[in-house]
Parts: structure tokens; C-alpha cells; sequence
């Protein structure tokens, strides 16, 4: 029997049961769990913010306590202990490899062996009298419900996408409403996705700068410092407007900018950001540029921002795994040959202007 650990951070206590010494946790959230959350969202950690597998007890449950299932990603199990509030219950967490249930059902890791696997493995039949299971609405691309009637017994209800709205769910005899079943995108749930985006970009261009800064020294044949003061240093500012455009400008101005596809969408951001910059510098008193520099924003930026913007199609339901799929095939070869194109221009003016 695979039992989670009582030395866990969030682990209030434990509850002797049939099945063994049961860790309990609280539906109150300390400060540790939200600093670790704001964490996770800047990507540190991020990979390792996870909490063991197992059952675990909120309040004090009983045999006729509804058991709710989710991801060992911490930021998932924060949630549904969260939504539960004063609520006694018994929570299955699966190993998801600190995935989160949506993600980690598409990956076939928040799946029908491992639900069957973790019921057998808790003892869950030893800690409740009823045979149901409550799974996030999310959860259904990895779950084959009937299979898991089949192998374990356990009936699947399929609860609210939201964790907040579980009280509303109870309450209503373990029934969903139309709207608890419609998953929204709004501008919060947009903003949040932005750093962890925005790190994993800044940290491929921690190493694409400084290469553009001293390629840009290079013109007349020589190296030059003050080339590079002047064209490397614009060029990493291009390539920084490329990354904001891309990872902040777009999801927030989602719903407004046009086209349905993500990549056109990050497109508008950055032709944006590349007329502002070479608007900038036509004008900057101490700055020049030639029509072979000015073409390769026009290239290189919107590229970069449309590339950034796709990313967002694993963060909405909006999106379906064949539709991103015949978004790539298209975006991608437009994307790379937007940005070499815009490259070669790039190191052709340090040559010709």
C-alpha cells in the first residue's frame, strides 16, 4: 500500500483509518503555499512543485465523505482544497509528474491506469462505503470512465472545471450547470499565464543579445565599438519588443486582436512594436538607419512575436490538439523564414548601409 508522507510542508496532522496513518491537510492556504505558487508561475521550481501521491484527509472525513480526485501539481491540489472550504472529504492525487490535470490528461499521465492504479494502491475501498469519485471536468481527455467502473469498481462523476465553484456542485446533489462547465479565458486568467512565458523567453534571449550586440559592431569591413553601442544595443532592445509583443502585449489583447489563429493573432503585437521601433530610431537624434535594417524588423519582430503567441495554445480550451497541430504546420515554416529572412537582411546592412 502506497501511503504520501506526513513530512510534507502543508500536512496539518495525520488520521489512523482501515487503510493506515492518513495525512490530513487544511482548506486554508498559509502564506508558504501562495509564495510557492507565485514561484511556480515565474517558473522556479517549477518542475518540482509537486506533493505525494496518495490519499489525503481534509477535515475529518467518514465512510460516506465524497472522495475528489487530482494532479500532484501543487498549484492543482492547492485549488481543490481551497474550493472545498470547511468541507470534510478525502482527496486521491494521482502522479501526474507534477503536471497539472488539463495538461496532464492530454499527456496521458492524469489516465484511467493510474486512477485505477492509485484506488488500489490507497486502499480506498477500505476508507469509504460508497463507490463514486469526483474528477475535474478537465480530467476527461485522460479518462475512460467506463474502464474505470470496469477495473475498480468506482463510479466517475465528473465535477466543476472551476475549484470555487465544488460548493455549488455539492450542494446540488453532485450536478454541474452549464456553467460550471464552460471554461473561460478572461483577462486575469490570461495574465497570470505571462510570466512563465516571459522567463522562458528572456532566458533564450540572455544568450541571443549579447550575440546580436557584438554582431552589430561589425561594418566598414571592421569591428567597432561604437557600432555596437549603437546597432547591437538596438538590436537586443528589437529583440526584447519581439518578446514583450509576444508573451505580454498579445494575451492581454487576445480577445480584440484579429484572426483566430494564435500565430496571426501575435502578429498584429509585433508589426506594432516593429513600426515603433524604427519610427524611434528614423527619429532618435543620435541614431541612423538604412531601408535594409528598417525591412528586417519588419521581418524579424512580428516572427518572434508570432512564434510566442502560439505558446498560448496549450493554455485555452479554446484550441484543439488537431487544430494546433494544422496551426504548426503552416505558422512554423512562416515564422522561420520571416525570421531568417529578416536575419540576413540584418547582417547584410552591417555590410551595405
Amino acid at each position: 500500500m502506497s501511503l504520501p508522507r506526513l513530512a510534507q510542508p502543508f500536512v496539518v496532522g495525520s488520521m489512523d483509518t482501515a487503510a493506515g496513518k492518513i495525512p490530513k491537510v487544511s482548506s486554508r492556504l498559509l502564506p508558504r503555499d501562495f509564495w510557492g505558487t507565485f514561484k511556480a508561475r515565474w517558473g522556479v521550481g517549477r518542475m518540482n512543485y509537486c506533493v505525494d501521491p496518495g490519499v489525503y484527509a481534509l477535515g475529518r472525513p467518514s465512510k460516506e465523505s465524497p472522495v475528489f480526485v487530482t494532479a500532484n501539481y501543487k498549484m492543482s491540489f492547492d485549488s481543490l482544497r481551497a474550493g472545498l472550504g470547511d468541507r470534510s472529504a478525502w482527496i486521491l492525487v494521482l502522479d501526474t509528474k507534477g503536471i497539472n490535470v488539463w495538461c496532464a490528461a492530454g499527456k496521458g499521465t492524469f489516465g484511467t491506469t493510474e486512477l485505477v492504479s492509485r484506488i488500489q494502491s490507497g486502499g480506498l475501498d477500505r476508507l469509504v462505503s460508497h463507490r463514486d469519485i469526483i474528477l475535474p471536468q478537465l480530467a476527461g481527455p485522460g479518462i475512460a470512465a467506463h474502464q474505470v467502473k470496469k477495473l475498480s469498481g468506482y463510479k466517475v462523476i465528473y465535477g466543476p472545471i472551476r475549484a470555487e465553484d465544488l460548493p455549488a456542485f455539492l450542494e446540488n446533489g453532485f450536478k454541474a450547470g452549464p456553467e460550471m462547465r464552460q471554461k473561460t479565458f478572461s483577462t486575469w486568467e490570461r495574465l497570470v499565464l505571462i510570466p512563465i512565458e516571459l522567463v522562458a523567453a528572456l532566458k533564450a534571449a540572455a544568450f541571443i543579445v549579447p550575440v546580436l550586440f557584438f554582431a552589430g559592431g561589425f561594418g566598414d569591413g571592421r569591428w567597432l565599438w561604437a557600432n555596437s553601442m549603437n546597432d547591437g544595443i538596438f538590436a537586443g532592445l528589437a529583440i526584447l519588443a519581439g518578446i514583450a509583443a509576444g508573451a505580454i502585449a498579445t494575451p492581454i489583447g487576445l480577445p480584440w486582436l484579429p484572426g483566430r489563429a494564435f500565430s496571426l493573432k501575435g502578429l498584429w503585437p509585433g508589426l506594432a512594436a516593429a513600426l515603433a521601433l524604427v519610427l524611434f530610431r528614423r527619429y532618435h537624434p543620435v541614431a541612423g538607419n538604412g531601408p535594409l535594417e528598417t525591412f528586417s524588423w519588419f521581418f524579424l519582430i512580428p516572427a518572434l512575436s508570432s512564434y510566442l503567441a502560439m505558446n498560448f495554445t496549450g493554455a485555452s480550451t479554446y484550441t484543439s490538439l488537431s487544430g494546433v497541430k494544422k496551426e504548426m504546420r503552416w505558422a512554423v515554416p512562416f515564422q522561420i523564414g520571416a525570421g531568417v529572412l529578416g536575419l540576413g537582411l540584418w547582417i547584410g546592412a552591417r555590410f551595405v548601409n
